[in-house]
């Protein structure tokens, strides 16, 4: 199956991988709940349109890719709360003063534009995929979804054992909340189409090296056929 990847990892790095042993299926499990990092219009802008051009307005779009993704993340959010299976959302904004700006500040020069500070049009999550009253929003200072918010103990509660998660960054925010549910021993699955990065490699190479070591990579009608498919 042709993958995403293909076109920027090398040979070389194909054959290290496998013969290491890496990038074996770890499948899904018994209890899944579904998690939307940052669908917000910060990270798509108000329309579709070139990044290039998104980006004078809201600094953090990812463009026109950001938008594509937003209909696969309406899929798997339609069949997720048809099998009655648990969603959370993830939100990322700064206080009016900046106080939670942390070191987001130290490598971006326009990380104080007013457009990130919450109650604005970029801090709100897409209307395309708004969340239900029964959903959790969690707001987020950092990139994994798990620093600094009560995640863990929602699922915990919820006896879930696999965690799919799509939205943005793929290099960021996405990776560091897949790392961290690793890290927990909960089984990740990754949409692919339901993902999304500004950095068009960041997203490729994100992609295959989380498929490598610390989830699965799936195509995002598969992530579907499946919640579909499964028997309560």
């Amino acid at each position: 199956m042709k993958r995403i990847w293909d076109d920027v990892i090398t040979e070389r790095d194909r054959l290290v991988f496998e013969q290491a042993g890496y990038g074996q299926r770890g499948g899904f499990g018994e209890r899944p709940a579904l998690l939307v990092i940052d669908p917000l219009y910060n990270f798509v802008g108000d329309k579709p349109e070139p990044i290039l051009e998104s980006i004078q307005r809201f600094r953090n779009s990812c463009g026109e890719e950001g938008w594509a993704a937003i209909k696969h993340i309406q899929a798997l959010l339609g069949k997720a709360r048809e099998r009655k299976i648990p969603v959370f959302f993830s939100t990322q904004g700064y206080r009016p003063d900046f106080r939670n700006l942390g070191a987001w500040g130290q490598k971006n020069r326009r990380a104080t534009e007013t457009g990130m500070v919450y109650g604005n049009l970029g801090s709100q999550i897409v209307a395309e995929v708004a969340p239900r009253p029964e959903e959790v929003v969690l707001p987020k200072d950092k990139p994994s979804v798990f620093f600094g918010t009560p995640l863990l103990s929602y699922l915990v509660e919820l006896q879930i054992d696999t965690l799919i998660l799509c939205g943005c960054t793929t290099s960021g925010c996405v990776r560091a909340t897949a790392i961290d549910a690793f890290s927990y021993n909960y089984r990740v699955v990754i949409a692919e189409e339901a993902t999304f990065d500004r950095g068009q490699v960041s997203h490729k190479v994100s992609l295959f090296d989380l498929q490598q070591k610390y989830a699965d990579v799936v195509p995002t009608a598969s992530v579907v056929a499946h919640l579909a498919a499964r028997v309560d």
